[in-house]
């Protein structure tokens, strides 16, 4: 199992192009299956995830290729769907698979899917997603940790409300609705970037859609989807690790293609912990600001709140903040589970419950660690960025997972980073 080395101590400078968004990626590939025509997307992230959705897709029915002359492109075409069975092989490595769900219902009238894995973040049920499918008309049946649903007739518009909101149950149905007879409304939707993104490419395949983005979301169904091409959307999560990698490092980067709306509330909390951003023709530029950085406390909460997915890294930043921090998880419960880690590398962190209290410290030391999931990876990546001495990170597989070539990205730009067997 491969593991990463870097010695720390040294300011990132220079260029990085982000990469288009992993979860925006995943449920656009899932609404391939809703059309018998091709669907071309641009901006696709090469990543672990995106491989795992490609063969759930393909055995599916799914004809995938490369258009040589689009290297970050693919072109999904699904002119028959021959299967409608996502195996527990598949989807226990990707909870996204679960997304397969609501278009094989709407197209096929019949779907077979694993209860999804993921990262070992907490528990993350489905019930929304099938509870939304049941209003709409489908059968569902629980058996041998699958889950069955049937709608032999079509699905049908519905008024749904989430308790909460949920991404993969928004994306879920928004999807399904689109062949369904009739007029869905989504209410307590999800209104995170990535929802717009799957919306706009939804409605380029002949879709109808109003208000995603928002609370509320409308979709009328139509008797079928056409192709379409699509550019997905650049990766706010990735953005944020590298923004927050130029501050560690008391750096400079310049991030290509990076868009500062999509960072929601998440831009002034780092405005607020001494991170300087500043918008260029050509995306972001991200530093330290010459007050350096400070103690923040941040709550994470559903887009336009601090994005979950960037509490871990915003965590390591604070581990060398003046002051102290007090972060507060809602969304998942184990997701301080890189805390001891980066105590281990010298960082005070103490937690109770939901909450962990960082107090800055004038170093971080370089330490043996161990990655549990994919954003408490990339958080002790930038905590050995920082840290004296070499970091040996082990268990590595999880980045691959989310983020792109990240040994090389960050070694383009002076880290001294070295993958290794």
């Amino acid at each position: 199992m491969d593991r990463i080395l870097i010695e720390g101590g040294v300011p990132l400078s220079g260029l990085v192009e982000i990469s288009g968004a992993k979860n925006a990626a995943l449920p656009i590939m899932a609404a391939s299956l809703l059309s018998e025509e091709p669907l071309a997307l641009d901006n696709v992230p090469d990543l672990a995830d995106i491989g795992s959705m490609r063969r759930l897709l393909q055995e599916l029915g799914v004809e995938i290729r490369h258009p040589p002359a689009r290297p970050r492109s693919l072109v999904l075409h699904c002119p028959e769907v021959l299967d409608t069975t996502a195996p527990y092989d598949i989807v226990r490595k990707m909870r996204a698979s679960v997304l397969v769900l609501g278009p094989l219902v709407a197209r096929a009238g019949t779907a077979r899917v694993s209860l999804p894995g993921g990262c070992a973040i907490g528990p993350r049920p489905i019930d929304l997603h099938l509870e939304g499918l049941a209003k709409m008309g489908a059968e569902i049946r629980l058996e041998g940790g699958y889950v069955e649903a049937r709608a032999p007739r079509g699905l049908r518009g519905a008024r749904i409300r989430f308790p909460q909101p949920s991404v993969g149950a928004t994306e879920n149905l928004m999807m399904a609705a689109s062949l369904a007879r009739g007029e869905t409304v989504i209410e307590e939707a999800a209104q995170e970037p990535e929802i717009v993104d799957l919306a706009a490419c939804l409605a380029a395949m002949g879709a109808r859609i109003e208000g995603a983005g928002t609370s509320t979301v409308r979709i009328e169904g139509v008797a079928r989807l056409h192709g379409a091409r699509h550019a997905v959307l650049p990766d706010r999560i990735e953005t944020g690790t590298y923004v927050m990698a130029a501050a560690i490092t008391g750096g400079r980067l310049q991030l290509r293609h990076a868009r500062l709306e999509l960072f929601g509330a998440a831009a002034e909390t780092l405005a607020e912990a001494g991170v300087a951003l500043a918008e260029t023709a050509e995306g972001l530029e991200a530093g330290r600001s010459r007050d350096g950085l400070t103690g923040v406390d941040v709550r994470t909460l559903p887009f336009p709140g601090f994005a979950t997915d960037l509490q871990a890294q915003f965590m390591a930043l604070m581990c060398i903040a003046e002051g102290a921090a007090m972060i507060t998880e809602t969304i998942f419960e184990n997701r301080f589970m890189h805390v001891p880690e980066l105590m281990r590398m010298g960082a005070r962190i103490t937690v109770h419950g939901r909450t962990a209290l960082v107090r800055g410290v004038p170093a971080l030391k370089g330490a043996p660690v161990m990655a549990t999931d994919l954003r408490a990876s990339v958080s002790l990546v930038l905590a050995a960025l920082a840290a004296e001495g070499q970091t040996e990170i082990n268990r590595i597989y999880h980045l691959d997972r989310g983020y792109e070539r990240i040994e090389q990205k960050l070694a383009a730009v002076g880290a001294r980073i070295e993958r290794v067997p």
